[in-house]
């Protein structure tokens, strides 16, 4: 009876830490990716069996959100609350999410006096892993997923096999690693189990139901979510992110716990691999791990929390004053990377405050991501793609961490802030190598800076006056007769628009440009000041020149667009690209 209430004890003890700690961020602001997984949610109230089958703009062009990474799941329980409060808010919503991270430690309490001779002390080391606590902040699918991961080992390990079931369906649809948990759940039965046919029947529930949601998807859509993400994943996952990114993690690795915990649990794992515990414990960190090196090319942190819990686990068996000495570094430094990503996202939140007259009087366009982007849009902002025409008077609000556009037209400065959290930790930013949340920044898995994370300003765009008749894209003025379109390596995409100084006299309208050997590019067509003056198909690859009959504008100022055909994707590069060009004007 002592033993139960000792027990019960123990577990309202790790339950009642972690609605401390995400009670401390209830007002957390929306960062990172849940900008995407709303509008997701968004889109799922229109509609539900479908909540990717839309587009998004991301880095200044649409993308296919059903190559989104991530099923559906975490986007309908943001519908349900969408449709419940009948807007996003902070508060209630990281509320809500508090039950999966009451559910994951639930699971870990579980498995804890399965595997582990010092329950208590397993279940706080997962609590305090920097992961759980910073993005337990999130509306992202990584809390989900991990709950419905840890519910399905903890109820498989505990006899409940159709609670597991159901929790690696759940797991499932929520975030497509779920399906390595049949590799490890096989090596439990092949432990404990192995001649049990109705649990190996059981550990294949996680690809029965990959499958079927990319069949049903295909089926009514037209496309599997797999199939749009290959494509993607194609683009991203080249041979130098990988390689970035699998040292990002094996760095990571060692900061899941304490440094010196992880590594006294992985010699005692040694010491002890005949014992039929430790070896399921160290197959599970193993078969997930080397399966997070091959598939993941961003070496974020967050992506190894499915292992914290063997960790922990195995950690658990070094001795007391070595797990109370681990368990206080790591939620210090949890704690305090937890607070300074709340001061970064809170700066944006705060900044989009501060403009929200300028938002609700002007035409404002957005070019960031993440909470900026989220905020600015929240108040009426529009996002700002590669082909936008900007007029005289729009206001551009743009991030200089994740800004993906270079602005051509003359500007003016209306507002200017700089993201500076007042605790010297860094998980991403301008002047730090962390790789936390992206091998993009680096791959140390945070930094110890006190630098700025992030500039912001709100630039007005002023009127042009070009002074050139005919345009080298190289040459140094080009950029400021550039409106749109036209990057600075002089690709194209399927439109683009210069301004001119019109010329005295009728002149013909003259744009020299390239079509590559991968261009499908095959016909132009230029326009002056919205009307059409050239239209001609190329036969093939190589270098071309399009020419009007002699015009002349119709006002002191020429507007000439470019428009191609169609447009390709080169490896790597998530631009839509039409042809070269290099020059444009009247001769």
């Amino acid at each position: 009876m002592e033993t139960g209430v000792v027990e019960r004890r123990g577990l309202w003890l790790v339950l009642a830490l972690v609605l401390v700690l995400r009670i401390l961020f209830f007002n957390q602001a929306i960062q990172g990716d849940d900008p995407t997984y709303l509008a997701e949610a968004q889109h799922a109230l229109i509609d539900p069996l479908h909540p990717s089958n839309t587009q998004y703009p991301f880095q200044g062009v649409m993308v296919d959100l059903r190559g989104h990474p991530h099923p559906p799941l975490n986007a309908w329980v943001l519908a349900a609350l969408i449709a419940i409060r009948g807007r996003v808010e902070e508060i209630p919503f990281h509320a809500t999410y508090t039950a999966f991270s009451l559910l994951a430690a639930w699971a870990m309490w579980s498995l804890a006096r399965r595997f582990s001779p010092e329950p208590l002390w397993a279940a706080l080391l997962f609590v305090a892993v920097p992961a759980f606590v910073v993005n337990g902040g999130s509306l992202e699918a990584d809390l989900p997923f991990l709950a419905f991961w840890m519910a399905a080992i903890a109820c498989f390990a505990s006899g409940r096999l159709a609670l597991s079931a159901a929790a690696m369906a759940l797991a499932a649809m929520t975030a497509y690693q779920a399906i390595f948990l049949t590799p490890i759940l096989a090596v439990y039965v092949w432990l404990y189990h192995g001649k049990d046919r109705g649990r190996w029947a059981l550990i294949l529930v996680p690809p029965a139901t990959f499958a079927v949601w990319q069949i049903f998807t295909r089926w009514t859509t037209g496309a599997m979510p797999a199939e749009v993400l290959s494509g993607y994943y194609a683009t991203l996952h080249t041979a130098s992110a990988a390689l970035r990114s699998s040292a990002a993690l094996f760095i990571h690795f060692w900061f899941i716990l304490c440094p010196p915990l992880a590594a006294g649990a992985l010699v005692l794992a040694w010491r002890r691999r005949h014992d039929r515990d430790t070896r399921f414990l160290a197959a599970w960190i193993a078969i997930f791990f080397a399966a997070a090196m091959a598939i993941f090319f961003a070496g974020s942190a967050r992506y190894l929390l499915p292992i914290a819990a063997p960790l922990a686990l195995l950690a658990s068996r070094l001795p007391r004053r070595w797990l109370a000495i681990g368990f206080a570094a790591q939620m210090a430094l949890a704690l305090g990377l937890a607070l300074a990503n709340y001061e970064v996202w809170d700066g944006y939140r705060r900044f989009a405050g501060s403009l929200r007259e300028t938002v609700h009087s002007r035409r404002v366009w957005t070019d960031g991501e993440l909470g900026m982007r989220y905020y600015f849009e929240n108040e009426g902002a529009l996002r700002l793609l590669r082909a936008q025409r900007l007029r005289p008077g729009d206001v551009v609000v743009s991030s200089a961490l994740t800004h993906s556009l270079d602005l051509t037209s003359p500007v003016a400065m209306l507002a200017a802030a700089e993201i500076r959290p007042s605790i010297p930790l860094r998980i991403i930013g301008l002047e730090t190598d962390s790789g936390y949340s992206t091998i993009q920044k680096g791959i140390w898995p945070f930094g110890i800076s006190g630098g700025v994370v992030d500039r912001l300003r709100a630039l007005q765009i002023m009127e042009r006056h070009p002074a050139l008749e005919y345009l080298l894209t190289n040459a140094p003025e080009a950029a400021s007769q550039i409106v749109s379109g036209i990057d600075p390596d002089h690709w194209m995409g399927k439109t683009a628009e210069v301004v001119l100084k019109s010329s005295d006299s009728a002149k013909p309208l003259r744009v020299e440009f390239y079509i590559s050997d991968q261009a499908p590019a095959r016909h132009v067509t230029l326009r002056l000041d919205g009307r059409e003056v050239a239209s001609q198909q190329y036969p093939g690859p190589g270098p071309q020149v399009i020419e009007s009959e002699p015009v002349r504008p119709a006002g002191a100022v020429a507007t000439v667009e470019i428009e191609v055909d169609r447009t390709f994707r080169a490896p790597g590069d998530q631009r839509d690209l039409g042809v070269v060009v290099t020059a444009a004007g009247f001769r």
